[in-house]
């Protein structure tokens, strides 16, 4: 990978950072905690139990996803600062370049991440 490529990737890795922190930030209401955002989100007494459990449960889920993506993206940049950036972290083969482009936080080569994927899938 040239330093043009590594640079652009850099860049998108960033820009979906900054996506995801403006993201959560609108959905607390501004910087204020997960708890917090919760308890004034949720606090409409005119709600359901079963309605406010179910939202409750859905917006954990999502911010749950958004920091799994971040902590996949911080570790991208990390591996970019050390210069791993594009080795699978299982095999240690090249990442396909297409598949940097299309998830530039990816670790992990196809072939690893299929065998991750059908490890969860069978380990249930």
């Amino acid at each position: 990978m040239d330093k043009t490529q590594a640079a652009s990737l850099r860049q998108q890795l960033l820009d979906q950072q900054a996506s995801i922190l403006a993201q959560l930030a609108v959905q607390r209401g501004g910087n204020i905690g997960r708890a917090e955002a919760a308890a004034e989100h949720f606090a409409h007494a005119e709600d359901s139990r079963a309605q406010v459990a179910s939202e409750r449960s859905l917006e954990f889920a999502i911010e749950e996803h958004e920091t799994a993506h971040l902590n996949a993206i911080a570790s991208a940049l990390e591996r970019m600062d050390i210069g791993t950036y594009g080795e699978c972290t299982d095999c240690g083969k090249d990442i396909a370049p297409a598949r940097l482009q299309a998830t530039p936080e990816a670790a992990r080569c196809v072939h690893c991440q299929e065998a991750v994927e059908n490890h969860g899938r069978h380990g249930r």
